[in-house]
């Protein structure tokens, strides 16, 4: 089929006609005024003709005159892939052969440099696109524009949207015009000029239409749309909104408010459903609550867009709790603050009686799980104030005694539902039985770290005690960096091979054994159950997949100035460290001595102890690296039972569906459309960290903040000192590279970031707090560092040279051309 009119074409045709064309047949189907016309298939473009005699009959047929000529690709208009703007366009076509060259250069239009790009930037293969065209008859607009049925700036669902101009409604799309602007609320409530190119029931009756093609289409809905000098309104286009960020899931009619707290362990990027499913059963296990899929709205945690969210709802309406929040949100930078601040003065967040008695039955089964181990955690506390050297000898020890009940798992052949719970029981044991001996030393270290800012205020400054706590001994995340630096040093003798060939060829040579022996053997045996994102189970190990590791020996490989060499910096930040400390001690002598030798106390216990902060994690991370192995087992035999594809498909289940799975269902087409989700969700750049159910993000609804002088971005200061440099975007670690002295301008950051660390001179995150691990270890190496600026690797431009002062949270642009030629930033 050649062509085919508008009104017989279905939703489920988009390979003969392509998106935009199926669209409007749904919008005809749903009873909605949309322009007589065709479309030419894409049987026509896989012919590579156009069917002229076909196309001249259907003008015809329309009764000629002017008409619009459209793209519709298979690949346009999808849920998650608009392609708005993407192919071309043509307005005002008469006759037969302008005709026939517009439906020419829409199919050109498929293969546009913005066109082929966006499709690369989504993983389409452009030889599965085709090409259909769309003919409409003209429509004469008074007033044309846009409709959303949700705000697309907000998120907020209910909230309709109109965007109109006089005429024409291209004038909105490519934005040569300011347009008037509608906001309808969920209540009816207006918001626009009464006395615009549209009437109030103009606006009204597109809020209508809107919501009827939302129901129709069951998600929300963006309208091209025109009113014609009758007042008739007339339908366009409809097609999903593709930017949306998921609606969190909640049981009841009330309002929730959500806190995504993964970028505490620099998670940003989606969890894999196991891994959420994981972290789940492990907080089940701990809260003493019964075990769910996470999002079931009904507990303290919830899924959305597969990351982490904290119910923030009950603290909110506590009378006792909420007024303590804004504070305990101030680690997370001034928009995490303001936002909170923002939902104490929301009425639906106002103080409800009863919300506490359940808050409190929470935290009850909580200190009773944790009761028995109160008095070992004073016990071993006291213990590492007295002596801190054997408290860190004993909590290493704990440490290494678990770990080979997490990597001596019975190699025996084990039925799958066993070897699946055994798999999830790991991760309990290892957070309970396998932490119980680190708790009281790492209280005693965090607590060490925090008295003498306390003790020395109107002393000594912040920048002055973090520079105390800079250069850490006995931080196993800067070991592992420091180890990788050595192994990459003594590898020298490889350079060119180690520069010059890509990480991901490399790594194959290391796996099939044709690599000369740099020692990598040891450093993974030691690291290698870390990685990127290593809190998802579902997320590939170093051991699995060196190549991040080979991209950071190359950036070491780099060094060629001895005085820039990681080993001397953080032998330098050290001593800087305990040259501060004799200087800050000193000063505190001269008027409060009492402060003075408390303060020197909890200084040394500090660095004695709180390096040891990452270490608990680093544990666990064993046993979720043979969480891994053993689903990845059970994944292989569920591929020879043919009820998966490929062993780590097991991962896009949560753990219910795993257990259904071993159970015998076929769970294939569950897998194929979790990994289309996932990678939906790996391409979103903004994650809400404060989120309300009906899809608001709040910090897209509050003020702008006031920025630093000359137009300098503020975040919130985390290691300080003063560092200029070309900026370095770099959204994803794997295979990315950082020259040395450049400056690291991140999302987000997780110990599977830090080799990178080893060659910055400093480091901007968009997220994290000052006690995460990124700012941690940029403290320790003696890194300039700014964290919580909202949109940094999107306001600074790769190359641009920048100054950031880690002191006062503050980044200045010293140029606004690129320094550089672009590079590619993103990993993998």
């Amino acid at each position: 089929m050649l062509v085919v009119e508008l009104d017989r074409i279905s939703g489920d045709s988009i390979d003969l006609v392509g998106g935009k064309a199926a669209g409007l047949g749904e919008v005809i189907s749903a009873g909605e005024r949309v322009p007589a016309g065709f479309c030419v298939t894409t049987e026509a473009h896989r012919s590579g003709t156009v069917p002229a005699d076909e196309v001249a009959a259907a003008y015809e047929a329309l009764g000629g005159g002017r008409v619009a000529v459209r793209s519709s690709a298979t690949a346009e208009d999808l849920p998650d892939a608009s392609f708005a703007g993407q192919q071309d366009t043509y307005l005002d076509v008469e006759g037969v052969d302008d005709l026939l060259t517009a439906v020419r250069r829409c199919w050109d239009s498929l293969w546009t440099d913005r066109a082929v790009a966006y499709r690369r930037d989504r993983d389409i293969d452009d030889d599965a696109v085709h090409m259909a065209v769309v003919v409409q008859r003209m429509v004469e607009p008074r007033a044309a524009g846009v409709l959303f049925t949700a705000n697309p700036v907000t998120g907020t669902r209910g909230e309709t949207v109109v965007d109109a101009v006089p005429g024409l409604g291209t004038a909105v799309v490519d934005g040569t015009v300011q347009p008037e602007h509608h906001v309808v609320s969920a209540d009816g409530a207006h918001r626009g000029p009464d006395d615009g190119c549209l009437s109030p029931d103009e606006v009204a009756a597109l809020r209508a239409a809107g919501e009827r093609l939302q129901r129709h289409f069951g998600a929300p809905q963006d309208v091209e749309w025109a009113v014609d000098h009758d007042g008739t309104p007339w339908i366009l286009q409809s097609r999903a909104i593709t930017t949306l960020f998921p609606l969190p899931d909640h049981r009841d009619d009330g309002t929730h408010a959500y806190f995504e707290v993964g970028h505490m362990q620099g998670m940003l990027r989606p969890f894999t459903p196991m891994g959420l499913s994981a972290m789940e059963v492990v907080a089940a296990a701990w809260l003493g609550s019964r075990e769910t899929d996470p999002g079931g709205g009904d507990g303290m945690v919830a899924a959305v867009g597969n990351r982490f969210y904290l119910d923030l709802t009950p603290y909110l309406r506590n009378r006792w709790m909420r007024g303590s929040l804004p504070g305990a949100m101030t680690v997370y930078g001034p928009r995490a603050v303001a936002a909170v601040r923002s939902l104490l003065d929301d009425p639906r967040f106002a103080p409800r009686s009863g919300r506490g008695r359940v808050e409190l039955g929470r935290a009850v089964r909580v200190v009773a799980r944790a009761l028995p181990l109160t008095g070992r955690i004073i016990g071993d506390g006291v213990a590492a104030l007295v002596d801190p050297d054997d408290a860190r000898r004993r909590f290493l020890r704990a440490g290494e005694a678990f770990r080979p009940r997490s990597t001596g798992a019975p190699e025996r052949v084990l039925p799958s539902p066993e070897r699946l719970e055994y798999a999830m029981d790991l991760q309990n044991e290892a957070l309970t039985k396998g932490m119980a001996p680190m708790m009281g030393p790492l209280c005693v270290a965090l607590l060490s770290a925090r008295v003498p800012e306390l003790l020395l205020r109107g002393i000594a400054d912040p920048g002055e005690i973090a520079t105390v706590l800079g250069g850490m001994p006995h931080n196993v995340t800067t070991e592992m960096d420091l180890a990788l630096w050595r192994l990459a040093d003594g590898a020298r003798e490889h350079r060119e091979l180690l520069q010059d060939t890509p990480p991901r060829e490399l790594a194959d040579r290391y796996r099939s054994g044709t690599l000369p022996d740099i020692g990598l053997d040891g450093f993974l045996e030691r690291y290698g159950h870390r990685g990127a994102a290593e809190i998802d189970v579902g997320v590939p190990r170093w051991s699995e997949d060196p190549a991040p590791l080979f991209a950071a020996i190359a950036n070491y490989l780099r060094v060629t100035d001895p005085d820039q060499a990681p080993d001397r910096r953080f032998a330098r930040a050290a001593a800087e460290a305990e040259r501060t400390r004799t200087v800050l001690v000193r000063r505190a002598l001269a008027t409060r001595p009492l402060r003075a030798y408390l303060a020197a106390f909890f200084f040394d216990r500090a660095r004695s102890l709180a390096g040891m902060r990452e270490y608990p994690k680093f544990a666990w991370l064993y046993a979720m690296a043979e969480t891994r192995r053993q689903l990845l087992r059970v994944g292989a035999e569920m591929v020879e039972a043919g009820r998966l594809d490929l062993p780590d498909d097991i991962m896009f289940l949560r753990v219910p569906e795993a257990r259904a799975l071993v159970d015998g269902e076929d769970q294939r087409p569950l897998v194929a459309e979790r990994r289309a989700e996932y990678l939906r969700e790996g391409r979103r750049r903004r994650v809400p960290p404060v989120l309300l159910s009906d899809g608001t993000d709040v910090e897209t609804t509050l003020p702008a903040l006031t920025s630093g002088a000359d137009g300098e971005l503020v975040g919130v200061p985390a290691s300080s000192g003063t560092v200029t440099g070309a900026a370095r975007v770099i959204r994803d670690p794997a295979g990315a590279s950082l020259e040395p002295g450049e400056i690291l301008v991140a999302p987000t950051t997780d110990p599977g970031w830090t080799p990178l660390f080893m060659t910055a001179g400093g480091l901007v995150v968009e997220t994290g707090s000052t006690m995460a691990h990124g700012p941690t270890v940029a403290r320790e190496y003696g890194i300039p560092a700014v964290i919580c600026v909202p949109g940094a690797t999107e306001l600074i431009r790769d190359g641009q040279r920048i100054t950031i002062d880690g002191g006062t949270g503050t980044i200045r642009v010293e140029d606004e051309e690129r320094s550089g030629e672009p590079r590619a930033v993103e990993g993998g």
